[in-house]
């Protein structure tokens, strides 16, 4: 491996950023997008993160069990990661389990994972779905209609969207991703952190 001065400055900035979000130092510092580029490595170089906060769909899903209706908007003042995906969707049965790890971490009162399966996939067959993949921990919510994938232009199967505190769409990554990965839960630590 050949070292470059490039690979300095890299290391320095990235050492920088670290130290100031363990000692809790300018927080609002965390959520920005320059700052949680330099977070990305491997998978994670996918995730595009927006310049500014994007809205996101207002339309209903159906909660798991047939405990009615919510929207996105019932999530404000949390950081989530939203992520639209099927039965049939092999990427989706890889990252489920990742993606209940992330759950198992950091889910609580500042963070969710928010699982949706869009588009047709039966009450019986998500519940089948997440006992293949030994998911207990995230939601078994329904997009039936596509109407909250449709308004967020979700095209293609699985798109993880990451939403601030404020529900609005910060970053978004198509196809699937290791987001159990370092990277991945640095971002998420960033997030929470910020204001």
């Amino acid at each position: 491996m050949v070292w470059n001065p490039g690979d300095n400055m890299r290391l320095l900035r990235q050492l920088s950023l670290y130290m100031a979000l363990t000692l809790g130092a300018n927080a609002a510092l965390a959520a920005d997008p320059a700052v949680l580029a330099d977070m990305r490595q491997g998978d994670m170089k996918k995730l595009v993160l927006h310049n500014a906060p994007k809205p996101v769909s207002s339309a209903e899903f159906q909660l798991a069990d047939g405990a009615g209706a919510a929207t996105l908007g019932d999530y404000k003042g949390k950081i989530v990661l939203l992520n639209f995906w099927a039965t049939w969707c092999a990427p989706c049965r890889k990252e489920m389990p990742q993606l209940s790890e992330l759950q198992e971490e950091f889910g609580g009162d500042e963070f969710e994972v928010l699982t949706l399966a869009t588009g047709r996939n039966s009450p019986a067959g998500i519940q089948k779905f997440f006992d293949d993949t030994g998911i207990t921990n995230l939601p078994r919510h329904q997009d039936p209609r596509q109407a909250v994938a449709r308004e967020m232009a979700v095209l293609g199967l699985p798109i993880t969207v990451l939403l601030n505190r404020e529900g609005e769409e910060i970053a978004r990554l198509r196809g699937d991703a290791e987001w159990n990965s370092d990277s991945a839960k640095t971002i998420i630590r960033a997030l929470i952190a910020s204001d």
